[in-house]
């Protein structure tokens, strides 16, 4: 039965044509079923469905309930699956995230230069949440990603590689090298009060900007971080 999304759910949803494709594409065992709206006429992503044995549902009233307002005719229902990350990739850690927006275009970010996994250290938005879904443009699909509930248990499994974190009175970035022969956790801090000043003790970094302004929102600033890593 469709009901709105609530965190500790053990399902999602793939709001959207797309997204439902690369759903189908990039974890097709974790999909449940797939809600396609009378208004819908087919597409990549029924294909798929039809494809993969998944079951196609006709309904309506999914649609008001998930998303009456917005225009979607297709809607995937999928289980939460198992999050990994790599030790032989770098990563993106992102220190209590609050915002689902900002998660999902960093996971988007993260599949767009394709050389780091990310990290999630709770309390943090929901990575499963349809929001944070849909802002990943169903990267959430085909990135490697994990939380855990805090730093010192993310840094104890990997405590091998060099942590890197971005802070208003760092060293500039464009300064920073990045050596191919090491592995970099590029660390960010929450929105509105960024990282506690207990990370200066590796070495803070800072993205050189104008006094017009006091930072760049955090999306932004995962990006160009990782363009820095990617580039070097």
């Amino acid at each position: 039965m469709v009901k709105k999304y609530k965190k500790d759910d053990a399902c999602s949803y793939a709001l959207g044509g797309a997204l439902v494709v690369e759903l189908l594409k990039n974890k097709p065992a974790a999909a449940r079923c797939v809600y396609v709206s009378p208004k819908a006429s087919g597409g990549a992503a029924i294909e798929l469905a039809r494809k993969n044995g998944v079951e196609i549902i006709e309904s309506e009233k999914a649609f008001n309930i998930l998303s009456p307002k917005e225009n979607c005719f297709v809607i995937g229902v999928f289980d939460k699956f198992e999050q990994k990350i790599s030790g032989e990739r770098h990563h993106v850690v992102l220190v209590n995230p609050s915002d689902c927006g900002n998660l999902g275009t960093i996971m988007r970010e993260v599949a767009a230069f394709d050389c780091a996994d990310l990290v999630i250290i709770r309390p943090a938005a929901d990575p499963f949440d349809p929001k944070t879904v849909r802002a990943s443009m169903g990267a959430v699909f085909n990135i490697g990603f994990k939380c855990y509930n805090s730093f010192d248990e993310y840094i104890k499994e990997f405590a091998d590689r060099e942590v890197v974190p971005f802070m208003l009175n760092g060293s500039p970035l464009s300064k920073t090298e990045f050596s191919r022969n090491k592995k970099y956790s590029l660390t960010f801090g929450n929105e509105a009060t960024g990282l506690p000043e207990s990370f200066e003790k590796y070495g803070a970094v800072r993205i050189e900007q104008s006094d017009k302004l006091d930072s760049l929102n955090l999306s932004v600033a995962a990006a160009v971080a990782l363009y820095k890593l990617y580039s070097s």
